[in-house]
């Protein structure tokens, strides 16, 4: 039997069987036919059975599908940390691949504390944001600040050598006085806060964080897995300010396979190279490098740049904002739209029972969790996908009375 995520199996419904896909609809079993409002999981942006990404899989395919980096190196890994290398902004051209999210934000988190060990500094206190989630690996769920997902972990109290603060100038401001000296690192996702609740924020924090990281020697670390490769607006919120470390996945391989990346700047990377054993980074999982994995990562970046995708999430942006521009209910607490994400916040969870059925009797796939109604559409969406997502979205407080009324 398949053990689903986030799920309580007892009481779960019977999954949604998807036969085939194509574009941003999903074909059911039972003959429906579903627009993905949420790009599985925010990673498929050039939507389903992508012609050019599928024969770049194919054709490597016909040489190998993987083998390990542990001595051993193969074309599509190196052209893909060559195209990062170049494409990516500032010095963050050192890249160590990992198979997924969370273990590429635990790659990132070790380096950051070996980095201190190896020039000899004792530091190992870690700075977060408050409704951080990094993933669900422990080190991930350690500097994570979300209980929805990590209660079973949680003492009840402050974690070990890991400060939360809020995305507020003032709290970054006292937490680097009183903690700046014993920093490693300052780990963040920037401006958008995904899965703690597609909470936004104003660059300004971040280029504030940046000054005061410099000022410490705290290395400061993007989370971009879920905001990079264009869902905030930008390319990357690291185009904006530049971190010391850059962690991307998801949309890396275009939705295809998981696939991750962590990559570092030159200080970082050289804080590692020594003539002592010690000072190596002693990490590996299989799968790095994962030949088929980068030839479909080489292909959606090339689909990014050829295919103007800002303009793509510039357009959605609009579109969502016009479709939303007045829109209220009073159960709605808050409206919040970046680049390719919308989030309906509304006040209570009950308000939201029953709407995933709701959507799917439109059309729509959606998922939305605790109080948090959104969409991350992939970036080929027309405007009639779009317009039928969002007005599906808006329908839902239409057609479904207050409770009392």
């Amino acid at each position: 039997m398949i053990w689903y995520p986030y799920q309580q199996m007892k009481t779960m419904r019977p999954p949604i069987k998807i036969k085939s896909a194509h574009g941003v609809h999903l074909f059911t079993e039972d003959g429906h036919d579903l627009i993905d409002s949420i790009s599985s999981w925010w990673s498929v942006i050039h939507g389903y059975n992508h012609p050019e990404i599928n024969k770049a899989i194919t054709d490597q395919l016909a040489d190998f599908a993987h083998v390990m980096l542990g001595g051993l190196t193969h074309d599509a890994v190196q052209q893909l940390s060559d195209k990062l290398a170049a494409w990516l902004p500032g010095d963050l051209d050192y890249c160590f691949f990992s198979d997924s999210g969370s273990v590429a934000v635990e790659v990132a988190l070790k380096m950051a504390l070996q980095f201190n060990t190896n020039r000899g500094s004792a530091r190992r206190t870690i700075l977060a944001l408050e409704h951080a989630y990094h993933g669900d690996t422990f080190k991930a769920m350690e500097v994570g600040d979300d209980e929805d997902y990590h209660f079973a972990f949680s003492d009840g109290g402050a974690k070990r050598d890991v400060i939360h603060i809020p995305t507020e100038l003032p709290a970054l401001e006292d937490a680097f006085a009183k903690h700046g000296d014993e920093l490693s690192c300052f780990i963040v996702e920037p401006l958008l806060q995904g899965a703690g609740g597609m909470r936004m924020y104003d660059i300004s924090f971040l280029q504030r964080a940046r000054q005061l990281c410099d000022e410490h020697d705290v290395l400061l670390i993007f989370d971009e897995v879920a905001t990079g490769f264009g869902r905030t607006g930008h390319r990357f919120v690291a185009d904006l300010v530049l971190p010391d470390i850059l962690i991307l996945g998801k949309a890396l391989t275009g939705g295809y396979i998981g696939h991750a990346v962590t990559v570092a700047n030159h200080k970082v990377y050289n804080g590692f190279l020594s003539d002592d054993p010690s000072h190596a980074l002693m990490h590996g999982p299989t799968f790095m490098g994962n030949a088929l994995a980068c030839r479909a990562a080489l292909k959606s970046i090339e689909l990014f740049e050829r295919d103007h995708y800002l303009e793509k999430i510039a357009r959605i942006e609009q579109t969502v904002r016009r479709e939303l521009d007045g829109f209220g209910d009073p159960r709605i607490r808050e409206i919040r739209i970046m680049g390719g994400c919308v989030c309906i916040e509304v006040f209570n969870e009950s308000d939201l029972e029953g709407y995933k059925q709701f959507a799917y009797d439109r059309g729509v796939f959606s998922r939305p969790f605790l109080k948090y109604l959104y969409a991350m559409v992939p970036y080929i969406i027309t405007e009639a996908e779009l317009l039928k997502v969002v007005r599906t979205m808006k329908a839902w407080f239409a057609e479904h009375p207050m409770k009392g009324d």
